[in-house]
């Protein structure tokens, strides 16, 4: 996730087309803590910690190693980006480009600017996603969205879930959620406690109310206080950068009810210092999204 002005678009995406949503089903939030510790420890634990893009201050992020890295330290949540290939295939990636992460100049250098969405799954698997990260990951791979859900299952891990510039990908929301279900992750168990998917769209977090009313799901901004009734119809969590947010903001957001009855709740992001993890854990944030997830662990449990 990246920081950007969503009260510009607030307006604008609530003004869309509102989707006839189906009854929502009951959900129960999930209330596990990621740490360690947790299967002893409270069913109220807060705040959760977050592994943002998996251990990505110690692994490249939204790579394998990346996740095995958080489940290593004892993170169980960890974040994802999902966007989608030239041939239809959705794979792990943050940005739009495949520039930053990878040597794709290098590999493809005629193929400026070298959009995720300008390259088949089979060209970007020849890509290497960890040598810009440090040597020791030299050969790292872009993860299909398949392959990362059998390795999140394989470490028993959580999810929350980002569709990535969905507009850039129409009916995106559909075919991950048949990825989701066709690995098992779509079943009551998984959907009770196992998964949050959030996006910066309103509509691509409608959507994906609207086709899985029982998915718990998470709007990305801080919309103004006036306008969380209104997210609060279609997403379980108003889930915002952490410069925006105050003591007043989030007992704004837990006075309110979301979609399947339960108090609203907010994720807060990028949060990789102890101060700041501090800070918004004084606000009573339900979760915190970070690079550092040992040092945040560590901050809120002195």
């Amino acid at each position: 996730m990246y920081a950007r002005a969503a009260a510009a678009t607030t307006a604008a995406l609530l003004g869309a087309g509102a989707l006839a949503l189906p009854s929502a089903t009951a959900q129960a939030s999930d209330r596990t803590s990621a740490q360690p510790s947790a299967q002893s420890s409270s069913a109220y634990d807060r705040p959760l910690v977050v592994a943002h893009r998996g251990a990505s201050a110690y692994a490249p992020e939204n790579t394998l190693s990346a996740i095995d890295k958080a489940a290593d330290m004892g993170f169980r949540w960890v974040e994802n980006d999902v966007q989608r290939t030239k041939d239809g295939e959705l794979v792990i990636m943050h940005d739009d480009t495949l520039k930053r992460t990878t040597n794709v100049e290098e590999l493809f250098p005629d193929r400026a600017p070298w959009k995720v969405a300008d390259f088949t799954t089979a060209e970007i698997a020849r890509l290497d996603a960890g040598s810009w990260f440090s040597p020791k990951y030299a050969g790292q791979r872009v993860p299909t969205l398949k392959q990362y859900m059998n390795r999140v299952s394989r470490n028993h891990q959580k999810l929350v879930f980002e569709f990535k510039k969905p507009e850039l990908y129409p009916g995106i929301e559909k075919q991950g959620l048949e990825v989701l279900r066709k690995e098992g992750w779509l079943d009551r168990k998984h959907v009770r406690s196992k998964l949050v998917i959030q996006s910066f769209s309103a509509d691509s977090v409608k959507t994906v109310h609207a086709l899985r009313p029982d998915i718990k799901t998470g709007f990305l901004g801080t919309p103004a206080v006036a306008d969380l009734p209104a997210y609060a119809k279609f997403s379980d969590q108003i889930n915002s950068t952490h410069g925006s947010i105050s003591n007043s903001y989030v007992a704004a957001i837990h006075s309110l009810k979301g979609p399947h009855g339960k108090p609203l709740e907010i994720f807060t992001w990028t949060v990789n210092d102890a101060a700041s993890a501090r800070r918004v854990a004084g606000f009573g944030v339900d979760g915190i999204i970070t690079n550092t997830p040992d040092v945040v662990r560590k901050a809120i449990s002195e």
